[in-house]
């Protein structure tokens, strides 16, 4: 629903096409994924490729792992619990999820190593979602290890 509305906005848009990316980037003509609050529409890409990340990881994680009594998610949520998706079993799965367009950019896989490097959980995973060509599929990547912590990408 709330990519329908954005589509829908940008789909009325006529107006200079500077003026059309200032929108985009400062107005809050986006919508949040689940809850549907405004955001700017940079924000609104940003989060719904997160939570997608988050879901396909929760899938695979449901085949790996049935004794997890399920999974509680939290994509890019750090204050609601302490990893963006976390088994009901406590201390068996914990895994961080992320998009991106180039694995490198922000560091964002080496602060989520970081983190979950200093994790208890019996399984920890890193998860994420990029289009070059060597990372847009559903795979397991033990190049980019650390004992413990096993990254995978996933093509959505």
């Amino acid at each position: 629903m709330a990519a329908r509305k954005a589509q829908d906005w940008i789909a009325q848009q006529n107006s200079d096409p500077l003026e059309f990316m200032r929108s985009v980037k400062f107005e809050k003509k986006g919508f949040h994924p689940t809850t549907h609050h405004l955001l700017n529409l940079i924000e609104q890409v940003n989060q719904t490729w997160t939570y997608l990340v988050a879901l396909y990881a929760t899938k695979l994680l449901l085949e790996r792992h049935p004794d997890a009594e399920g999974f509680t998610l939290a994509p890019g949520a750090s204050a609601s619990q302490e990893l963006d998706i976390m088994s009901i079993k406590s201390g068996l799965v914990g895994a961080e999820t992320f998009a991106t367009t180039s694995l490198g950019n922000n560091k964002k896989l080496e602060k989520d190593m970081a983190k979950m490097e200093n994790r208890s959980e019996k399984h920890r995973y890193i998860f994420f979602a990029c289009p070059q060509e060597q990372y847009n599929v559903t795979d397991h990547h033990p190049k980019l290890e650390k004992p413990g912590i096993q990254v995978w990408s996933l093509k959505l």
